[in-house]
């Protein structure tokens, strides 16, 4: 069943409202979910846990279209956390210094990122 809504993405949750109401109705964690362009203009949010269930989204355009699935695939944790991951490193090859330390970050945290692989 298609409804129009209106929807905001914050951090890595998107929130769905109705067209004429300032509540959220409803929130979609994007995190272990895959992004899947399905036509012109439409993308859909399926997740792992219930990958039966999809969420299809139609966009104005096909440029919005692209712009909405980037913006969702870099909104997950762990596209954050791997984005983290190689720019500290990448920085600590740059410099010498890892970015972290002067933020107190424990060395067991630091080999915890470092090291675990997705």
């Amino acid at each position: 069943v298609l409804k129009k809504r209106l929807v905001k993405l914050v951090v890595n949750f998107l929130f769905y409202f109705r067209t004429d109401e300032a509540e959220p109705i409803g929130a979609l964690l994007l995190e272990h979910c895959r992004i899947t362009k399905e036509e012109e203009n439409v993308f859909s949010i399926s997740f792992i846990e219930e990958p039966e269930r999809k969420y299809c989204f139609e966009c104005d355009s096909e440029e919005q279209c692209q712009e909405w699935i980037e913006a969702l695939k870099r909104a997950s944790y762990e596209f954050m956390r791997r984005s983290l991951i190689f720019y500290r490193n990448e920085i600590q090859k740059m410099t010498g210094k890892d970015p972290l330390e002067q933020y107190g970050i424990s060395e067991e945290a630091r080999f915890q990122l470092g090291t675990h692989k997705p």
